[in-house]
């Protein structure tokens, strides 16, 4: 696992062999990350990485300068690795929790400036999450929420759709709360 670009730019983490997580590639995270810098400024921004399983994501929010980034990982082992790169990378703005994305989503009070969720793509209930993210209100005014997801799911009946973009077997769909 890299990180693409900011203050930690190409430094590298050995995944566990054991992980059931899927990260995302690097080559769809440098492209879905060139997307979101000409929408949203992530410097200061406050941001989510739902289903964090490997980290990348929160890692990558971080090393762009997001002023405050939260992961969401409900598998111990995957939470501990986030945890340990965590502390290797000395970043005190992270802030990691062991705990069911769904139920996160319903009791969290605290908004964001960006969502990113890249759930088990067999997961049933993924078709629900962008739902569920504007039910509960979490993202702030023209904040903009990321789904990763297979090619099988089509979120453009949405009215908070922003576009699709598919790098390889990976696709994006960007949702926006414009006001």
């Amino acid at each position: 696992m890299r990180i693409i670009s900011g203050i930690h730019k190409s430094r590298r983490f050995e995944v566990p062999k054991n992980f059931k997580a899927r990260p995302t590639t690097d080559f769809a995270k440098e492209n879905i990350f060139n997307v979101v810098s000409n929408i949203i400024d992530l410097e200061e921004a406050i941001a989510l990485d739902l289903f964090s399983g490997t980290g990348s994501i929160a890692f990558e929010l971080v090393s762009r300068g997001c002023k405050e980034v939260v992961a969401i990982e409900k598998d111990f082992t995957h939470y501990s690795f986030i945890k340990k790169v965590k502390s290797e990378l000395k970043a005190a703005n992270l802030n990691v929790f062991c705990t069911d994305a769904f139920r996160y989503l319903k009791t969290t009070e605290q908004t964001f400036d960006f969502i990113f969720a890249d759930p088990p793509y067999d997961m049933k209930e993924l078709p629900e999450i962008p739902e569920k993210i504007f039910e509960q209100k979490l993202l702030n005014p023209n904040g903009i929420f990321i789904l990763e997801h297979s090619k099988k799911y089509n979120f453009s009946y949405l009215p908070n759709f922003l576009q699709h973009r598919a790098y390889g077997s990976v696709n994006f769909t960007i949702l926006s709360k414009q006001i």
